[in-house]
């Protein structure tokens, strides 16, 4: 009679919970929202490629035998073979593919030079950042540069559109956004359709509150910059901050 080899003992059922019985803190994917993926154990990772364990076992119960077989170490997981990893029951070739190509993404990662982002000194260099994406606009956009503490750029979002008149914006969305991304200070900048480079009297208004806003939450604004096709306007050079 067939005998397999693996036998799984009534009491090994009985314990077995699935991960979707378990505290949503514990649960691999909704840890890795809530409290980031630094919080995640190699096996919590694993488990999270994976997506599922099987009948018997969770899929961070089958990520541990994962690492074991890897003796624990994830330079040890990156040399083994595809036919390695599916020598463990309940790793088929779909599961195991998924494993080396994350491994292989780690190793190209680590064997590259992270891009310098620009570092902002002057007007000049938020015109410069911004007017790939507000050049030439038959309407208006209101953008926001969030700037690291060396004053280098983390990312430069829309934040809305509008007219050829204007656009709204609401300066919890842009606040909201830079606490996120744990951005030290911003640079606001929208365009002018109209050919009129001067700030509008809402310009001037919401550069203010903007400011304002900003000094509460330890954000600061450092500029204000307006794009009007090849030219700009800036309110720091123009004394308006």
């Amino acid at each position: 009679m067939f005998q397999s080899d693996y036998v799984c003992s009534v009491s090994e059922v009985s314990n077995y919970q699935p991960i979707t019985s378990w505290a949503e803190d514990d649960r691999p994917r909704e840890k890795l929202m809530l409290k980031g993926r630094h919080a995640l154990s190699d096996a919590e990772l694993v488990a999270i490629l994976l997506g599922s364990g099987s009948r018997n076992e969770s899929a961070v119960e089958l990520a541990r035998r994962v690492l074991v077989l890897a003796d624990n170490n994830l330079n040890e997981l990156g040399n083994l073979q595809l036919k390695d990893l599916m020598k463990l029951k309940g790793i088929g070739e779909a599961k195991a593919i998924t494993i080396a190509a994350a491994l292989e993404l780690g190793r190209r990662r680590k064997n590259q030079e992270p891009k310098e982002k620009r570092k902002i000194v002057a007007s000049r260099d938020a015109f410069e950042e911004l007017f790939p994406m507000l050049a030439d606009l038959p309407h208006e956009e209101f953008w926001v540069i969030l700037l690291n503490r060396a004053n280098r750029v983390l990312e430069s979002k829309n934040i809305s559109k509008g007219g050829v008149s204007g656009t709204f914006v609401d300066p919890k969305s842009v606040f909201s956004y830079a606490l996120e991304k744990n951005a030290s200070s911003v640079i606001l900048g929208h365009n002018h359709p109209s050919g009129n480079m001067q700030p509008s009297q809402a310009d001037i208004d919401l550069t203010r509150k903007m400011k304002q806003a900003g000094l509460i939450i330890d954000i600061s604004v450092q500029d204000h910059v307006i794009i009007c096709g090849n030219n700009y306007y800036s309110f720091v050079d123009e004394g308006k901050m």
